[in-house]
């Protein structure tokens, strides 16, 4: 296995997938790793059901786009040919541009606001 870019990428694609799923996504990633196969049921797994953490409140409609948005950035994080993985660069670029910023300057943000949300 070749270290690049693109190792960073498939870490952060795990890391998101573990925050969405309460638990660390290894059969989901082996189910991904699969996904050509005829047999495969990878592209039949419901996102409200078997992704996101059953422990968490269910979200509202914003937040399930926006979960939504995440996990299908995250499983893209992770392909397995690592030469069609978007860099983080794009990873970022795509999350600026569509999830809102809850505050309006970075440099402004304090602790307490952080412990509101």
């Amino acid at each position: 296995m070749e270290v690049n870019e693109k190792c960073d990428v498939y870490s952060f694609g795990v890391l998101a997938l573990e925050v969405i799923m309460g638990k660390h996504p290894g059969d989901l990633i082996l189910s991904t790793l699969s996904a050509s196969s005829s047999t495969s049921t990878a592209h039949d797994i419901l996102l409200k059901d078997n992704i996101v953490d059953p422990r968490l409140s269910s979200p509202s409609k914003q937040e399930s786009k926006q979960v939504t948005l995440v996990a299908k950035l995250a499983l893209s994080c992770i392909e397995p040919n690592s030469q069609l993985r978007q860099t983080m660069k794009q990873v970022c670029i795509q999350l600026l541009k569509e999830i809102p910023s809850q505050f309006n300057i970075f440099p402004m943000v304090t602790i307490g606001q952080l412990l509101d949300l």
